[in-house]
């Protein structure tokens, strides 16, 4: 019998864009899976509006917003308790082929070592170049570069699967003995990080990520937070300090978040001399509190202080 691999689908305020990733699951080829939706505290009415058009699906309810990781880790410890094979994470907004799943499931059970497996990742506006086959991430300056971005995926789909630091969090599937070994995704950094950091401690316990060409899916490559927004300041730039303190030690340890204190602070000092009529003032503020936080151990969600400055409307 094939392995039974249970798909989780976190969902947020966005019932639109999960309805349509259901609506492409529901033609999947692959003969033994289950489907879960975990609704991370939405404040909406993506509840009603899934369980109108999936009423069997099962759908799980956070009750509050626990991040990409923690959303995430309620729908695989639940698939871990009903004896999931392998568990794939789906963002929300991915569409799926009928056939991905054969490729990377074939990929993950073809040797004990390959713990995950990614897929090729189009994004939806641009279907035939590639948006992401994975990441490598620099050891000397922790650099994370998605690979082959911008390349036909014409020109991929014959080709072997290669190995990778980092599977995409937006499409991966993994063997529950991974999660069982490592452990599941950092809480602590609440948005963004948490898969390369997971990944790479994957690394660490002996396991490969791969990319499997053969495996493609759509992304809808989101701008929700916009590319200015202070909430990305805050979370990519605190959590960056704490990726590196997780992953580096000694000296390269230091020398890389003394690098990314100063490029920032550098950052800070243009914001504050040409603030750009005060539209770039939250974006310093919410590096100034990203880097106060990682001082000080504050992880996890942002704080009532930080959301001041990141949701001005919301506070104000």
């Amino acid at each position: 019998m094939a392995p039974y691999v249970t798909l989780v689908v976190l969902n947020w305020n966005n019932a639109g864009d999960t309805l349509r990733c259901l609506a492409s699951l529901e033609s999947l080829t692959y003969p033994n899976y289950g489907l879960l939706v975990v609704d991370n505290g939405s404040t909406d009415d993506s509840v009603q509006r899934i369980r109108a058009v999936y009423p069997t699906v099962t759908l799980l309810e956070t009750g509050e917003n626990l991040g990409y990781a923690g959303g995430n880790n309620v729908g695989i410890r639940y698939a871990l308790e009903h004896e999931a094979d392998l568990i794939c994470i789906l963002n929300n907004d991915v569409t799926v082929a009928p056939d991905f799943l054969e490729p990377l499931v074939a990929t993950a059970c073809s040797t004990p070592s390959i713990g995950g497996v990614t897929p090729f990742i189009a994004a939806l506006d641009a279907p035939e170049q590639i948006w992401t086959a994975g990441s490598a991430v620099n050891r000397r300056t922790e650099e994370v570069t998605r690979l082959h971005v911008g390349e036909p995926v014409s020109a991929w789909r014959e080709r072997f699967p290669f190995a990778v630091d980092v599977a995409s969090g937006a499409a991966m599937l993994v063997k529950r003995e991974v999660f069982e070994t490592v452990g599941l995704m950092d809480e602590d950094f609440f948005l963004y990080y948490e898969e390369t950091d997971w990944c790479l401690r994957v690394q660490r316990a002996g396991y490969q990520m791969m990319a499997v060409p053969s495996s493609q899916v759509l992304h809808k490559v989101s701008a929700a937070l916009g590319e200015t927004s202070p909430v990305i300041d805050y979370y990519m730039l605190r959590n960056h300090l704490r990726f590196v303190g997780r992953n580096w030690t000694g000296l390269a340890r230091r020398r890389l978040q003394c690098s990314i204190v100063g490029q920032n602070l550098l950052t800070i000092v243009a914001y504050t001399v040409k603030p750009h009529g005060g539209a770039r003032i939250p974006n310093r503020n919410a590096r100034l509190l990203a880097l106060r936080d990682a001082l000080v151990g504050r992880w996890g969600k942002m704080g009532a202080d930080v959301a001041a400055v990141c949701y001005p409307q919301k506070t104000g």
